[in-house]
């Protein structure tokens, strides 16, 4: 009886240091009714080996302490969150600059946000390719090829002029000096936060249509 509780105790701390608060409650509970249960059980002639009945009480005071640990982390997590929206809300009304290459086009077929490309130094040629979620390209043209930064805004057609459907669209850069090498290329989108999310955990702003992480940020204009 001893040997074969003890095993199910070890199990169920294993299992109890990578569970969630919920799960490290029922791995305590059910701890205590097998604990319980070996005492009530044992034969009195023979009881429990005492070093290993004090190794089950320190793993029932380790679950405790791990459940109180827990608790504890859940709260600092649901001040960071609140903290985080807090500072979502200050962006909103903000023009920013977000370190992604994709923006997502609205039901209404407006995009609210542009994209920004950076050379890093002057090209001879600079190809822009609009691409859909399946990357094919919906449309193409010449870029301008100065050296640093510069501005695209895309008005939601195809190269034929039709308008395009709903979703993300990635803007992706090619850019060649007069010898054919390549020349790096980065690639940001900026606009205006219109709203803060943070329904699914973690706070997202909102450019129109296209959702960023704060983290993403790297630029804040007035």
């Amino acid at each position: 009886m001893v040997d074969s509780v003890g095993s199910s105790s070890s199990s169920l701390l294993n299992g109890a240091t990578s569970a969630s608060s919920s799960s490290l409650s029922a791995s305590y509970d059910m701890f205590l009714q097998l604990l319980v249960t070996q005492l009530q059980t044992q034969n009195p002639l023979d009881p429990a080996d005492a070093t290993e009945f004090t190794q089950q009480l320190a793993t029932y005071a380790g679950l405790e302490q791990q459940i109180a640990t827990n608790d504890k982390l859940d709260s600092v997590l649901g001040n960071f969150d609140s903290l985080s929206f807090s500072t979502g809300v200050g962006y909103l009304g903000r023009n920013v600059e977000a370190d992604t290459d994709t923006l997502t086009m609205g039901d209404d077929g407006t995009v609210d946000a542009t994209w920004k490309y950076s050379l890093g130094a002057t090209a001879d040629k600079v190809k822009l390719e609009v691409l859909d979620s399946d990357g094919n390209v919906v449309w193409s043209g010449t870029g301008e090829t100065a050296s640093g930064d510069h501005s695209f805004t895309w008005d939601g057609k195809d190269s034929k002029g039709n308008a395009v459907a709903a979703g993300d669209y990635t803007l992706k850069v090619t850019a060649t000096d007069a010898d054919n090498a390549d020349i790096d290329a980065t690639i940001h989108i900026r606009g205006a936060v219109t709203a803060v999310d943070s329904s699914d955990g973690s706070t997202v702003l909102e450019l129109g249509d296209t959702r960023i992480g704060l983290g993403s940020i790297v630029r804040l204009a007035a």
